[in-house]
């Protein structure tokens, strides 16, 4: 009898501790605190979200360089997302997850990360680290968005970091009395909140399993703006060893071009004008909706970063230029109708006329890169120059760059495969943020698309390269297309069906671009 009792107990225990075990790897120390996670992907992934990285920046702490997070009591609640940051509603495609409601403007109270990880990882595993910085034009955007969620990268074998970063007036507003309060420096505060992400990584990944000494950053859009510089500002210094940028750059003249400080704070301080308010005091007692409704659909009002002196110490090209840019591997790119959006309605003629109107006796050698031989010709010319204008040129100019200065790989692509027609994207091109869902492997998470098998494929090759750049710094791998190292002869990857590679046929017009940013810093040099 003693010994049948024995068995049952001995039998208790081993089926016990799978159970404790599969507890215990949802239960993680963080130098804050201990905080619990859920398993997601009928258990294959380990979420842990919402984690606060920073100290909620209000109060005193509105328009302020994030601050470290206090350490909690008792075990924090990992499972839910936290609330994405105060913003306009500006993207009709952004779908947001938080308890915020989707109609609603968010919280200022939202600096958290999400942590996503094989179930199977434990704090020995020392997988490679992917920090995603969603985009959004530095207005707009969240990690709760459906099309980032961790649910399939993590099962490539890396951990996946997403972040909310401070928004818009939130993350951007410069003003000289921010700057005398903050040691001569004001602005890029949703800059330095992925700076405090990062260094919250560096603190606490391998507690998840990740290495500290294995981060690759990346991003789309605004986020791959945010990658360039990252890359370019000393803060950010060592706490990355990789690089993917996804569709924008910060070298070119896109949307977000860089003021100096001292310019965006004199257009800034219409701001306190617009509020009635005359101190930074008051101008913190604002309530979020009203500071929101102040700067909502005033073009006169953009925010996004500065070269402050500091943190930004200068123009991000000459950066590069001088090879001061972290030198690490790079991945880069752009989609094929950046500019889908336009030219719907060109014409040969139209477009003669406005190469013309704006180039005069360069317009032969405008149309000759963006031709007008009949209707059709000229709506993907003026589609193709708006792409470029856009994010086109900006990306290329700093895969350029990077090349000549610094001292790494560089992996350049095209994203071709046009998407079917979906609900807020009905027309088949490959538009911009067309990437996205392929890249996390969520493609079902776009509202009304009907996928092809093509795009299914397409996406795993993709999660595969971008998985085997994240671990070795070198996308290539098993079962993949072979995709060159960007260097002589221009190779590009493009990702189609099938994946190919060959010589860059759009250099000229990159060039033209790089020309024209010349002539106009020539010209005003002379006033």
């Amino acid at each position: 009898m003693k010994l049948f009792v024995r068995n049952l107990l001995v039998a208790a225990v081993a089926l016990l501790v799978p159970v404790v075990a599969v507890a215990d790897s949802l239960s993680v120390h963080t130098i804050d605190g201990k905080l619990h996670g859920k398993f997601i992907n009928n258990g294959k992934v380990r979420a842990f979200q919402g984690i606060p990285y920073a100290a909620p920046p209000i109060g005193k702490l509105r328009w302020a360089p994030p601050q470290p997070e206090h350490h909690w009591k008792g075990t924090f609640n990992a499972t839910s997302y936290g609330h994405h940051c105060a913003q306009n509603h500006v993207f009709a495609d952004m779908i947001f997850q938080d308890a915020t409601s989707p109609d609603d403007f968010g919280s200022e109270d939202c600096l958290t990360l999400n942590v996503y990880t094989p179930a199977t990882a434990n704090s020995h595993a020392k997988l490679p680290v992917m920090f995603w910085i969603h985009g959004g034009g530095y207005s707009g955007g969240a990690s709760s968005e459906p099309r980032h969620d961790g649910d399939f990268l993590p099962l490539k074998g890396v951990i996946l970091v997403t972040i909310n970063y401070r928004l818009g007036v939130f993350g951007f507003l410069t003003l000289p009395q921010l700057s005398d309060e903050q040691g001569g420096a004001s602005g890029n505060y949703g800059l330095r909140d992925m700076v405090e992400a990062l260094q919250w990584v560096q603190e606490n990944i391998s507690n998840f399993g990740g290495d500290p000494r294995n981060v690759t950053i990346f991003g789309e859009s605004a986020g791959s703006f945010a990658v360039s510089t990252l890359m370019a500002v000393p803060a950010a210094q060592g706490l990355f060893a990789k690089a993917i940028g996804e569709s924008g750059g910060a070298l070119g003249i896109g949307p977000h071009g860089m003021l100096t400080a001292d310019a965006q704070g004199v257009k800034d301080e219409a701001l306190m004008t617009k509020l009635h308010v005359t101190t930074l005091d008051e101008l913190r007692a604002v309530p979020t909706a009203q500071v929101l409704a102040a700067v909502n659909h005033d073009r006169t009002l953009r925010f996004s970063p500065v070269i402050d002196g500091k943190f930004i110490p200068e123009p991000i090209v000459d950066i590069y230029v001088k090879g001061k840019e972290a030198h690490v591997p790079l991945l880069a790119g752009f989609n094929r109708d950046e500019g889908s959006a336009l030219g719907k309605d060109m014409t040969a003629e139209k477009w003669k006329a406005y190469a013309a109107d704006h180039f005069g006796d360069g317009a032969p050698a405008f149309l000759h890169l963006y031709p007008a031989t009949n209707d059709a010709v000229a709506q993907r010319s003026a589609a193709d120059y708006g792409g470029d204008a856009f994010i086109a040129y900006g990306t290329w100019k700093w895969i350029e760059f990077d090349r000549k200065t610094g001292d790494s790989p560089v992996y350049r692509y095209k994203f071709d495969l046009a998407a079917p027609p979906s609900k807020f994207h009905p027309d088949p091109v490959t538009f911009h943020s067309d990437d996205i869902e392929y890249v996390f492997g969520t493609l079902a998470t776009r509202p009304g698309a009907v996928w092809r098998p093509e795009d299914w494929k397409l996406s795993d090759q993709m999660m595969d390269y971008w998985t085997n750049f994240a671990k070795t710094g070198n996308p290539n791998g098993p079962g993949l297309p072979e995709w060159p190292e960007y260097g002589p002869g221009d190779p590009v990857l493009h990702l189609d069906n099938p994946i190919t590679s060959r010589p860059d046929e759009n250099r000229p017009r990159y060039e033209w671009w790089l020309d024209q940013e010349e002539k106009a810093a020539d010209t005003a040099k002379h006033y």
